[in-house]
């Protein structure tokens, strides 16, 4: 089936206004970024801190839980989603169904972070009572310093009072940006207290680009007992027979101990190739230094040494565990497994 036309104005005068027009709103966004970045100050520092003490403190198995509705409600989804994905427990409670059951939810090891632009929301009260009734911190995400959630709150993020991009100034646009920025920033300042390696981030992230170039070169590489391998005393026919039944474009030239001593590739067949090939030696054809590559380096490095070396370009490397050979890795396995 074939799609409709798009439609196409000739009307460069309007075209022109609605360019202007997106710019006019992310130059008042930024604007507001700015004055949120000018206004942290120590309660950011608390917050931070607080969130981390939950995360560290032994037995405690606390949670962020993050709670706002309308526009607020899907800024948290967001940062839910962010904080989880960065090492810090939490998951989102939309306060309409706090007060029909979910707050139940909700236990004294956990922290609520709540999120409103003006604090005045109704919906919000019986949120707000619970966290008071059972000592369980509350941090507010608002607008009004004076409202009822910055007043009941242990820890108050302000966020500045700026213009809303909506020409009508009802619209949450600007606002809704502060607080989806500030969320990040409590996130990514909360993944650095903990040190979060690239590895640990691998385990929130199995899937998906970022799990992908996150893998091992041991997680896609062709096993020891799955590689071709002959002794440097064969000849080139018995290295060829390897080279065919494993179909893995190389075949490891082995010592005792399993000691790499070297590697045949298609490209040495074609530079030693002759009417005596096959009753050469091995040691004869083999490259004697191959590259190699730690089984527990990325395969993005792999792909790396493997694509970018000066001067040629490489097919394979050899996985060494210390001295002993564990695998074989090779681009075609690096671009299967999506590591680009």
């Amino acid at each position: 089936m074939n799609a409709r036309p798009l439609p196409v104005s000739d009307n460069k005068e309007q075209a022109a206004k609605d360019v202007a027009q997106g710019r006019r709103v992310l130059l008042a966004e930024m604007e507001g970024l700015r004055a949120l970045s000018e206004s942290l100050n120590g309660d950011f520092a608390r917050a931070v801190e607080t969130v981390h003490a939950m995360k560290t403190t032994p037995g405690r198995n606390g949670r962020l839980i993050v709670a706002g509705i309308g526009k607020s409600g899907h800024v948290c989804r967001k940062l839910a989603a962010t904080l989880a994905s960065t090492g810090t427990p939490s998951y989102f409670v939309h306060p309409a169904e706090a007060s029909h059951g979910d707050l139940g939810m909700i236990t004294e090891n956990d922290i609520v972070l709540l999120l409103s632009n003006s604090g005045m929301n109704s919906e919000l009260s019986d949120l707000i009572a619970y966290t008071r009734r059972f000592g369980i911190t509350l941090i507010a995400m608002t607008g009004k310093a004076d409202s009822p959630l910055a007043q009941h709150a242990d820890i108050v993020l302000l966020v500045p009072k700026m213009p809303e991009a909506c020409p009508n100034g009802l619209a949450p646009t600007t606002s809704t940006t502060m607080m989806l920025a500030l969320g990040d920033a409590l996130a990514v300042a909360l993944l650095e207290r903990m040190g979060l390696t690239p590895e640990q981030f691998k385990v929130f992230h199995p899937g998906g680009k970022l799990g992908q170039k996150l893998k091992k070169v041991s997680d896609i590489m062709h096993k020891y007992d799955a590689l071709p391998r002959v002794p440097a005393t064969a000849k080139m026919d018995q290295a060829l027979i390897a080279l065919t039944e494993k179909n893995l474009g190389a075949v490891l030239v082995e010592g005792e101990g399993r000691r790499l001593e070297g590697i045949i590739t298609d490209g040495d067949l074609k530079r030693h190739m002759g009417p005596d090939l096959l009753q050469r030696n091995v040691a004869d054809i083999m490259t004697r230094t191959p590259r190699t590559i730690a089984p527990e380096a990325l395969a993005a490095e792999a792909l790396e040494l493997m694509t970018r070396t000066p001067g040629h370009y490489l097919t394979s490397l050899v996985v060494m565990d210390g001295a002993a050979i564990a695998g074989l890795i090779r681009v075609q396995d690096c671009l299967q497994a999506g590591v680009a």
